[in-house]
């Protein structure tokens, strides 16, 4: 609960990579295949744009996320934390986070990731079964995880995180992905269901007839990796997170508290003095911008009054700590749908948070609380 009410003093940015190797099928991600050439001058707009801001704070959190920032050289990616550094400074001891592929990453590079300013690092395992690896469009093999973990370890890596995905259709074997990833020994878990997004190849191909997910072998997934990492002594803080003490994300718990954060690169999102704007999505009118010292900026939207109070409450109901009632828990509290969730303990109101007591129905707490009508005006 500390832990939650403070991560909004967090002082957070994230740097996008869009570079891939391919175009996962469920990724619905702003990224580009086929422009590796492009990693140099991408991260020289990266640290204009970064140039642009206007000075703020030390930073305490930053995620370097994509795509894929293993690709990329680690020599560009220090110029980038350089950049940071320069223009607001960082904290004394700043979580730097970098996401990478098991099939990109060696000894060599996670040194030169560790001198560049990397201290975690965050794996797309997804699975440890070469089928569902392959259905899920990724280039690795389930033994290079390991590897790349060891690797991350003897570099000095002081946190490491595996991503896993649940309910691929036809995948047997979640239970053995828990069982090797957790064999490991990672300091952070993320398990995270497959969705089929619009405009993803997944969603042409169930649109076209293929099998989806099914919500309910996901749920019996998630149940199962709940029970997994706890007996591993990992710790759930979030839906989809569990970590050992010390090791949750600084970053993802700013961003759940309503804490401002920076975003720079294509199609980033960032929230500052109560607007939340996002970045070109197109890789060349994302260059051009940045070149010339124009604004990246495609779109914003302010977040204030009652939008604002919800999206708090929206946001903080993720976390297992929950969030402070307020105006709006209260009025979710209240209302008829509110009083359902309640009487069959979904949700409860304890000590003044709003907490949800039974995880695998916070959208349904999250849909009630959207549909909320404002508060009257005052006169």
């Amino acid at each position: 609960m500390e832990l939650a009410d403070r991560a909004a003093t967090i002082r957070a940015a994230y740097v996008h990579i869009p570079f891939c190797a391919r175009l996962c099928p469920y990724c619905d991600f702003a990224v580009v295949t086929d422009r590796d050439d492009q990693t140099a001058r991408y991260c020289k707009a990266l640290t204009l744009e970064i140039e642009r801001e206007k000075e703020w704070a030390p930073l305490d959190s930053i995620y370097v996320g994509g795509g894929t920032p293993s690709r990329v050289d680690p020599q560009q990616l220090g110029l980038v934390l350089d950049a940071l550094a320069a223009q607001h400074g960082f904290s004394e001891e700043p979580e730097v986070s970098i996401e990478a592929n098991p099939e990109d990453w060696s000894l060599d590079r996670a040194l030169a990731l560790r001198q560049a300013g990397f201290n975690r690092v965050s794996f797309g395992a997804q699975s440890f079964n070469s089928s569902t690896l392959l259905r899920l469009g990724r280039r690795h093999q389930p033994d290079q995880i390991a590897v790349a973990v060891f690797a991350a370890r003897e570099a000095g890596f002081s946190s490491i995180n595996l991503d896993v995905i649940f309910g691929t259709p036809g995948d047997g074997s979640w239970g053995e992905t828990l069982v090797a990833a957790l064999s490991l020994r990672p300091d952070h878990l993320s398990c995270y269901a497959l969705t089929v997004e619009p405009g993803t190849e997944l969603f042409r191909q169930v649109a076209a007839g293929s099998r989806g997910p099914d919500p309910d072998q996901q749920a019996d997934a998630w149940e199962t990796a709940a029970a997994a990492a706890e007996s591993a002594g990992l710790v759930r803080y979030e839906v989809s997170n569990w970590a050992r003490p010390g090791h949750a994300v600084n970053y993802n718990l700013a961003v759940w508290a309503q804490a401002e954060y920076l975003a720079f690169g294509l199609g980033a999102h960032r929230f500052r003095s109560k607007v939340r704007s996002h970045n070109y999505r197109h890789l060349d009118t994302y260059l051009a911008a940045a070149e010339k010292g124009a604004s990246t900026w495609a779109g914003e939207e302010p977040i204030e009054g009652w939008t604002s109070e919800v999206e708090r409450v929206f946001l903080g109901i993720r976390r297992v700590a929950g969030v402070r009632a307020g105006p709006a828990g209260e009025a979710l509290w209240h209302s008829d749908e509110g009083q359902t969730l309640a009487k069959h303990g979904v949700i409860e109101l304890d000590g003044g948070r709003l907490v949800v007591r039974r995880t695998l129905l916070t959208d349904a707490v999250a849909r009630a609380l959207l549909a909320l009508p404002p508060p009257p005006i005052q006169n």
